[in-house]
């Protein structure tokens, strides 16, 4: 079997902040040890779930420097460094590289809504300005357009574009580029309820909202999905489903962080446009938290 650059669980881990809203580094030490020590395959920080939009530069490069210096080769750190300016991804690019990042994840512009002909020149014009490895990410429920299957396959022919984020829903899609992709291509899942079948159907694994909660249990579900275990894969996929769609009962990631903070590990604390979740969707969170015992293990308590 063909090894491929990106294979397993991935945390896109949350970015901490204290009660005063600034970016909380000894949290962030303590919660990539957890993941670290948890099996987990690898961190992707300043992604969607890293509350990325709302860090300013010189946070981002702080987040991103904390976490290379904390996980110190242990796993990989894959780095967020995309946006709807190309220019502005690859500056961005260019500094996750000199911090020590091992890879890149490029979200697909959004607002913009380029052609597929926009996509490839965007992602062919930081691929050429840098020699990190590349994960695109599509993702078209947040940025408003789709990366095509074909799209897709042509970039994954420039040598370090080596994976893709998959999180369009779309499964007919997702099996083509599973077929006609490059034999070192790797397709991880956008979404983590899709996880398993996508692997079912090829895939490499996931880069997960879930393992931010629960990393042991969710790296077994792709561990044993990926080994051919599918009873056990679809035993834990049955005991998390019900977290797994309430983390996107509200906009990620304020459920996760809310599961987070619930479970004594990070402070509540967003960043505008987002805030605390509605006491309702809370209140069906944290019953299902202590259901699955996640409010019963000893936790780190924040401050």
């Amino acid at each position: 079997m063909t090894q491929r650059t990106y294979r397993g669980c991935y945390t896109a881990i949350v970015t901490p902040f204290d009660r005063h809203g600034q970016f909380d580094e000894t949290t962030m030490r303590d919660l990539v040890e957890w993941q670290i020590t948890s099996g987990i395959d690898g961190l992707v920080v300043c992604g969607t779930t890293g509350e990325s939009v709302t860090l300013d530069t010189n946070e981002t490069e702080r987040v991103m420097r904390t976490v290379i210096e904390q996980a110190n080769g242990r796993v990989p750190v894959i780095c967020g460094a995309g946006t709807n300016n190309t220019s502005d991804a690859i500056e961005r690019t260019i500094v996750a590289e000199s911090l020590g990042a091992d890879g890149i994840l490029s979200v697909a512009p959004y607002y913009n809504k380029p052609t597929q002909a926009g996509f490839i020149a965007h992602f062919e014009a930081i691929a050429n300005a840098v020699s990190l490895p590349i994960i695109l990410y599509n993702v078209p429920g947040r940025t408003g357009s789709n990366m095509k299957a074909e799209t897709t396959l042509e970039l994954a022919r420039i040598p370090h574009i080596v994976a893709v984020k998959e999180a369009s829903g779309n499964l007919e899609q997702v099996m083509q580029i599973i077929r006609d992709r490059p034999e070192n291509f790797s397709v991880l899942s956008g979404d983590d309820a899709l996880a398993l079948p996508m692997i079912g159907a090829g895939a490499d694994g996931v880069i997960s909202v879930l393992s931010n909660e629960v990393p042991a249990q969710f790296t077994s579900l792709v561990h044993a999905a990926l080994e051919g275990d599918f009873t056990t894969a679809r035993d834990l996929q049955n005991r998390f489903l019900n977290l797994m769609q309430l983390n996107f009962i509200e906009s990620n990631p304020i459920p996760a962080k809310t599961a987070l903070a619930l479970m004594g590990r990070v402070e509540e604390v967003f960043r505008l446009p987002l805030v605390p979740m509605e006491t309702t969707t809370r209140n069906r969170l944290q019953n299902e938290l202590e259901a699955l015992g996640l409010l019963q293990q000893e936790n780190v308590i924040i401050g």
